[in-house]
């Protein structure tokens, strides 16, 4: 095709030339067209493709060229062009009085013959040159024909430099849309037929697709527009321009095929260069894709061949609508060319003209599939009702510069052409079902080829580069691949995405987690230490117990209370610390159930106050015991300086101090319920936050410090005389105390959620059991098991017996 402007502009120059040394106006020499001629008052033209595979030699012009394969399909359409012209002329009612005549040639399928052709048409029958001087026959005023879009720009643009309208039945290109480029070119096949293609393909999801188209204007721009459409939807795998009669870059096109991914295979080409392919194919035994036609070979009858079927069974083409035209099949059977003196389109005579077409059933007398002959029958009509238009302008209300009419026994090829007048119409009201696509355009079809009802594929086949990303991925694209070639990474703990192929992954909200297929946010789960769960259970009833045991051990100090064992240990500071364990027992319910804003002060400040309360009972006995038996001056009693008065004011102090630590900390940074949803990924830890890490630390620092003077004080005095000294019980207890608290800070930093509450539940407890068990404990076990030794005789002795 990179040739065909050269030629036209030496066609062009060859007219000029014979103007100026012909005389005559006769050309030199003529082709010898094979012609279909009919005389008339106004003539058209036609060209179609009768034979093919022409042998010509290297263009040397030195010989004519030989026509080889006579195609009786294709001659099935110049009948039809000539049997259109002879209705219309028995028609009364369409250009009345008027004769048409028409004279069609065969290109034998060589775009060199067409552009030929088209000079023949347009200069004169007998390839006489029409101009003012020369004396021959009218000119015809529109082409019909050509069928390849290939073929159909190069005669375009030679008709149009002389305003010839060219009305073509097959080319679909939309590059013949572009009427600047081609003023003078009109179709009966839509254009639209080119963007069917990508709509089927978007129907099915087929986002990875090859196209491969022949290497002239129609394949290049068929490749060019079906590209740039497809993008849109998916992606290219490859677009191959081949020239099939290269053998070496047709065999290389399939080779491309073969290797690629794609499934689906878009195919511009001409039927005859489908051909070609299609062997190709068949030999090196591809299978497995699936073809789309455009509609210049999609109605090709050897798609559907046993030979062919394993290949390209299933192949979806789009095509022109099929159509009836009453009385062509009886036209067509009475026909005789042999005896037509006015046809030459067959040169080669084969029949004895004895024979009877009615008997036999051929592709020529098949009037059942009318597609592209269809077009041919309206594209003469409609330049029928152009030039009946013409006859029927009212003088003075003409579309011509001053509203002129124009002279139908003279008419001009440009006024033809005439936007008014040159119209599409349908005379036989037909309608198409469009199968799966929604269309409006009722001029394009689609089919489908099967052998015998074999079914190959029950559902359609998948063509992507990918598959889709699920619910719960994104897609990340493959460096230096086209961008429906990407992988599915899934989303991360914490983030969903909901849809097919999502480029990316949504954080989930703060108070939401992804469920496991990541593809939804879900409520995460809310966590604390309720008092339905296990482990709350088991630490209300461990509570529980410890508050029954002080409760006991204070009634039987109460009810002994005269007894030698519970007067020697200073029975009223003992009755304070029974109450004041009670109250550490009680405080670890403050910590189980939902955290408030109440509870979670609470909590803090009834444990630091009654643990004080307890070590400085606990201190405060110790030092009793000392000064009672650390005194210097025998005689003299220490003990007046430190009286019940004094030591309930020492614990009144001890106690005092937390008390004041707490009403500042609740003052300035107070604990408060806080939603943590950073420490779980999939749960929201319902806890309480101590608000002020140094006022938290200061309560703990003063238990620990008052702890530690106790253990001190009570290690001092452990070696004091046995019927006072309960120094090494509280040495003991205190010994419990300290270990428990140590042990309690890299557990409570290390345990997660609820098992935070849970170990500080678990250290008050221990040590609340500690220091009952460990200072009372034993006074219980004298005064309900060994009562002989609950008296002041035998406490008495014990000490004499120490003494000695």
């Amino acid at each position: 095709m990179k040739c065909a402007q050269p030629i036209i502009v030496l066609l062009v120059l060859f007219l000029h030339a014979l103007d100026a040394k012909y005389t005559s106006c006769q050309a030199q020499d003529t082709y010898g067209f094979n012609s279909l001629y009919k005389a008339g008052d106004i003539m058209l033209g036609g060209i179609f493709a009768v034979h093919f595979e022409l042998q010509a030699p290297e263009m040397l012009f030195r010989s004519k060229p030989l026509q080889w394969n006579f195609d009786i399909l294709l001659f099935q359409r110049p009948q039809t062009m000539a049997f259109a012209i002879e209705e219309i002329n028995r028609d009364q009612s369409l250009l009345p009085n008027i004769t048409l005549g028409y004279r069609i040639l065969d290109n034998c399928m060589n775009l060199q013959v067409s552009l030929r052709a088209a000079v023949s048409l347009i200069a004169g029958q007998g390839d006489t040159v029409n101009d003012n001087n020369c004396t021959g026959p009218p000119p015809v005023v529109a082409v019909i024909g050509e069928p390849l879009s290939s073929y159909s720009i190069a005669v375009a643009r030679l008709l149009g430099l002389f305003s010839v309208p060219q009305v073509s039945y097959c080319a679909s290109s939309p590059l013949l849309s572009n009427k600047r480029e081609f003023p003078s070119f009109f179709r009966t096949v839509p254009s639209e037929a080119f963007q069917v293609i990508p709509k089927i393909i978007q129907y099915f999801g087929w986002t990875w697709v090859g196209a491969i188209g022949s290497d002239d204007d129609y394949g290049v721009y068929a490749l060019k527009s079906f590209s740039e459409e497809h993008k849109k939807f998916g992606c290219i795998a490859f677009s191959e321009a081949i020239n099939v009669n290269d053998k070496s870059n047709l065999k290389r096109a399939v080779k491309v095929v073969q290797q690629s991914s794609a499934k689906v295979i878009v195919v511009f080409l001409t039927k005859l260069d489908a051909s070609t392919l299609i062997n190709e194919i068949a030999h090196q035994n591809i299978t497995g894709k699936q073809w789309i036609a455009s509609d210049s070979w999609s109605a090709f009858a050897a798609l559907a061949s046993n030979e062919n079927f394993k290949y390209f069974g299933g192949t979806i083409g789009v095509t022109a609508r099929r159509g009836v035209i009453p009385g062509l099949e009886q036209y067509l059977l009475q026909a005789k060319p042999d005896y037509d003196q006015n046809n030459n389109l067959l040169k080669h005579k084969e029949c004895t003209g004895l024979e009877d077409l009615k008997s036999t059933k051929t592709e020529y007398s098949d009037v059942s599939q009318l597609r592209a002959t269809y077009n041919v029958y309206k594209a003469v009509y409609a330049v029928a009702q152009a030039l009946h238009n013409l006859n029927n302008c009212e003088h003075g209300k003409g579309p011509f510069e001053g509203n002129t009419c124009a002279d139908i026994t003279s008419v001009k090829p440009w006024q033809v052409k005439q936007k008014k007048n040159l119209c599409f119409y349908t005379y036989f009201s037909s309608f198409i079902l469009i199968y799966f696509i929604k269309s409006t355009n009722k001029d394009i079809s689609l089919v489908m080829w099967w052998l015998g009802g074999t079914v190959v594929h029950a559902s359609a086949p998948e063509s992507v580069c990918s598959k889709s990303c699920q619910p719960g991925s994104r897609k990340a694209h493959r460096k230096g691949e086209p961008t429906c070639c990407f992988d599915c990474l899934p989303c991360a703990d914490g983030e969903i995405s909901s849809h097919l192929d999502s480029t990316e992954c949504f954080i989930c909200p703060p108070d939401s987690w992804s469920n496991q297929k990541r593809n939804k946010c879900i409520l995460k789960e809310v966590e604390f230490l309720s008092y339905d769960d296990a482990m709350g259970i088991t630490l209300t009833t461990t509570t529980l117990l410890g508050v029954c045991s002080s409760v006991v051990v204070l009634a039987i100090f109460i009810y002994f209370r005269n007894t030698p064992v519970v007067k020697a240990n200073n029975s009223e500071l003992s009755f304070l610390l029974l109450v004041s364990l009670t109250l550490c027992f009680l405080c670890s319910l403050c910590f189980i159930g939902e955290p408030t804003h109440w509870s979670c002060r609470l909590r803090h400040v009834a444990f630091g106050i009654s643990f004080v309360l307890s070590i400085s009972c606990i201190l405060v006995k110790t030092i009793v015991v000392i000064m009672a038996f650390k005194a210097t001056k025998p005689g003299k009693s220490v003990m007046k300086w430190f009286g019940a008065t004094q030591q309930r004011g020492t614990v009144f102090f001890f106690t005092f101090i937390q008390a004041l630590i707490c009403i500042i900390w609740l003052t300035t940074a107070p604990p408060f319920p806080n939603k943590n949803t950073k420490y779980q990924n999939a749960k929201i830890i319902f806890e309480c936050d101590i608000g002020s890490v140094a006022g938290f630390s200061c309560l703990l620092g003063y238990i620990g410090l008052l702890a530690c003077i106790s253990f001190l004080l009570a290690f001092i005095a452990r070696s004091l005389p046995d019927t006072f000294n309960e120094a090494k019980f509280i040495t003991f207890s205190m010994l419990i105390f300290c270990a428990v608290w140590i042990t309690f800070i890299p557990a409570y930093i290390s345990s997660p959620g609820k098992h935070t509450v849970a170990v500080e539940i678990f250290a008050i407890l221990a040590s609340s059991f500690g220091l009952l068990f460990a200072i009372f404990v034993p006074k219980c076990y004298i005064i309900l098991l060994r009562p002989e030794r609950n008296t002041k005789k035998a406490l008495m002795g014990k000490d004499i017996a120490k003494n000695k």
